[in-house]
């Protein structure tokens, strides 16, 4: 039986402006954008650009976390990291696309509906992040259920690329 998903090279792109002015990572449909937050300052308080959603969630990642993924039918992701990082784990054309966020650099990353994703926080703190969710139509009953990642995640990839600050990584 042909295997419909193959182990490739690791491509390491460093992170740049394009990516964090919303350069996307994967296909034309389907992909996941980083765009940065602007703020404005009031008096010793920084604001950030609200998001707009139907329903937002408050989600920990522990320490040491790698998940299964997850697809959502009729769901936007809008996702902040408020405290902490982690590696946001999407799948396309066969290739995961590994992206480094966290509360040092604010940004949003916006998941489409139909792209696998995940999580992945290999640091020894807990992240925690808000999920600004956007409602395309009614929940599916799959949307919350994990399924198994086609390959194993490219681990020793991620913890290369992180220390070298060279994320996203696409393997």
């Amino acid at each position: 039986m042909q295997h419909l998903f193959k182990r490739t090279h690791v491509r390491v792109m460093p992170i740049t402006k394009h990516l964090l002015l919303g350069w996307p990572i994967m296909g034309l449909k389907n992909r996941i954008q980083v765009r940065p937050l602007e703020s404005i300052r009031g008096g010793m308080a920084e604001f950030y650009t609200p998001q707009t959603s139907h329903e937002t969630m408050l989600v920990n990642i522990p320490p040491g976390t790698i998940d299964e993924l997850f697809v959502h039918h009729f769901q936007t992701d809008q996702i902040l990291v408020v405290r902490g990082s982690f590696v946001l784990v999407g799948l396309l054309n066969r290739l995961y696309h590994y992206i480094a966020l966290s509360e040092t650099c604010p940004a949003v990353a916006t998941i489409p509906p139909g792209v696998p994703h995940g999580a992945i926080n290999l640091s020894s703190e807990p992240c925690v992040i808000v999920n600004a969710v956007l409602r395309n139509g009614p929940s599916h009953p799959k949307d919350y259920q994990p399924m198994k990642p086609p390959l194993p995640y490219n681990l020793d990839a991620i913890r290369a690329a992180w220390g070298k600050g060279m994320l996203p990584v696409t393997a």
